[in-house]
């Protein structure tokens, strides 16, 4: 039973998982002085990467009926949004389509860029440091659960705001090509 929980902590499509989100992670932590033009095209790069090596995990079950350890306070959560919130300011709010209270709802729900993208990268870091100490049993209880709340939880966060930063990427786009022309040489090019 050790080795079938090895050889899934050990495949290749777990350690490119591991690879991605430790990217994506450090990217976070370190992103200082990029603009939100910046920061949303690689986030629209690095988002669906992340997305399809969650996918291609293998299943695996807990060895432990312990949790893993949090390693994310709510400090560092609140940093990392606050960081990209002052990124993205004006553009972090986008409407939320794909929750279940939106049935029932009369008024559009509101979601943050920022929180959606500090959710994910909690349940990350607080797996991939886990799975950093290189202990087996407990690297493949943290991706049981990294994986678990990716069905349920972060996965859905991460392509609604994949959606918010596509449109942001190409609004963006088209407002600085707007800018370029004037209406006057508009008729020109006909």
């Amino acid at each position: 039973m050790a080795d079938q929980f090895k050889e899934i902590v050990y495949s290749r499509d777990t350690i490119e998982f591991v690879t991605v989100a430790v990217q994506y992670c450090a990217y976070l932590e370190n992103v200082e002085s990029e603009d939100d033009t910046e920061l949303t095209d690689k986030l629209t790069k690095v988002l669906p990467l992340l997305y399809l090596k969650a996918s291609l995990v293998p299943e695996t079950d807990t060895i432990d009926d312990e949790d893993p350890e949090i390693t994310v306070t709510e400090e560092d959560y609140n940093y990392i949004s606050s960081k990209l919130y002052n990124i993205f300011l004006n553009n972090d709010t986008y409407l939320e389509v794909f929750l279940q209270d939106m049935k029932y709802s009369e008024t559009p729900i509101a979601a943050s860029i920022s929180e959606d993208l500090a959710d994910i990268y909690q349940d990350l870091k607080n797996f991939i440091t886990i799975f950093e100490r290189g202990i087996t049993d407990n690297m493949n209880d943290a991706l049981y659960v990294c994986m678990e709340n990716f069905k349920s939880y972060w996965g859905q966060k991460l392509v609604n705001v994949l959606r918010a930063l596509h449109s942001l990427k190409y609004t963006m786009e088209n407002d600085i090509f707007d800018g370029d022309i004037e209406p006057a040489d508009t008729n020109e090019l006909w």
